[in-house]
């Protein structure tokens, strides 16, 4: 590709469309068919007859701008390619990368980049090893309590236990995260690990470790966090705070760009998922409100349900509806980063003054 300095005589950093043209034309068969689909459509969302040289290489060298977004939604409209549900010859892996793409993604051009560009290093490593570390630990304290079903209500769940967040135990400050490890019976580890997997991986997958384990460890800490504000006397446990966080960042990007899915049976999963997840959450209203096994201690909280949602919705959703995108360039997430922030620093102070409130009975230390 010639410099910039050949098409830019003003120094500008911008390149006419008709000069733009001539290089596809020129060069367009040396590409791959999916990366010319993208700069056809920032050849096309130009209105100015301007191009940003920076932006064309950016999409040559795999780096994606904001340019990028907008060439999606002004210049996909006129491409007429071939989806890639219409390509044929793929191999098992190939077919496999074309689903989650289905799965997960809402615009044709970035379902294509992201089949182009996955090389599967590294794997969803942060989702299975978080899995594998989950159920080692249930299956650890069931042998040890001899109890599988409703592992919570056994009278020596909470026993010198190191990881189960404890409203007497707050300061320690690991119990914040920790707590995702135990899980209140087989019944809530299953909801948790089917979600997990089923709709954590292939977001991993396409987001990548680093964006979906942020969404997934704020979600955990907004749900310990949530706790000691709004349930004070009671414990926490599982993972659902993270689950719920992916899982509502999900649900909420297919309802937002339902048209643009295209998913199998979308409605009846969507609508099968929301019902799971609440009847989940009905189970831990019911545990938490039922007879406590180790009185005056009440059962965990749902609460922390509650604020993965929040954090699913929020800083989830910006995350997912900006695949490839620098999150530092939207001001949504700026806005709903600034948010979490300050209710963070709200929590750490509650939990630094409210807890001496006349009148406040919590529980005893396990």
């Amino acid at each position: 590709m010639r410099s910039p300095a050949e098409f830019d005589s003003e120094t500008s950093g911008f390149i006419s469309s008709g000069e733009f043209w001539t290089l596809l034309q020129k060069h367009g068969s040396e590409l791959d068919p999916h990366k010319l689909d993208v700069l056809l459509a920032l050849a096309h969302s130009s209105a100015d007859g301007k191009i940003c040289y920076q932006d064309v290489l950016n999409l040559m060298c795999n780096k994606r701008s904001n340019s990028f977004r907008r060439a999606i939604l002004q210049g996909n409209r006129r491409l007429c390619d071939k989806t890639l549900l219409e390509e044929s010859s793929l191999d098992l892996t190939q077919r496999l990368i074309r689903h989650v793409a289905y799965e997960t993604l809402p615009r044709e051009i970035d379902r294509k980049w992201f089949y182009d560009n996955y090389t599967g290093c590294p794997p969803p490593w942060f989702m299975i090893t978080v899995t594998i570390v989950e159920v080692a630990i249930f299956v650890y304290y069931g042998l040890l309590l001899d109890r599988f079903v409703l592992q919570v209500t056994h009278s020596q769940f909470l026993k010198k236990n190191p990881l189960v967040y404890h409203p007497q135990l707050r300061a320690q400050a690991w119990r914040y995260l920790s707590y995702m490890f135990m899980h209140a019976g087989i019944e809530h580890l299953g909801v948790n690990v089917a979600l997990q997997l089923l709709v954590g991986v292939p977001l991993e997958m396409v987001h990548g470790a680093l964006r979906v384990g942020f969404v997934y460890m704020a979600g955990v800490l907004a749900g310990s966090l949530a706790v000691s504000v709004a349930d004070m006397t009671a414990p926490v446990v599982g993972s659902s705070g993270g689950v719920y966080a992916i899982a509502s960042a999900h649900l909420a990007n297919i309802v937002m760009n339902w048209s643009g899915m295209r998913c199998q049976f979308k409605l009846l999963r969507t609508s099968f998922a929301l019902i799971c997840m609440s009847l989940e959450f009905g189970r831990a209203v019911w545990l938490r409100f039922s007879p406590s096994s180790y009185a005056p201690c009440p059962h965990p909280s749902f609460v922390a349900h509650l604020g993965g949602v929040v954090v699913g919705i929020t800083l989830g959703v910006v995350i997912l509806r900006h695949f490839g995108q620098r999150l530092a360039d939207q001001s949504l997430w700026w806005i709903f980063l600034g948010g979490s922030v300050l209710f963070v620093v709200f929590a750490v102070l509650w939990n630094v003054f409210a807890f001496s409130m006349p009148g406040l009975r919590l529980p005893p230390p396990p």
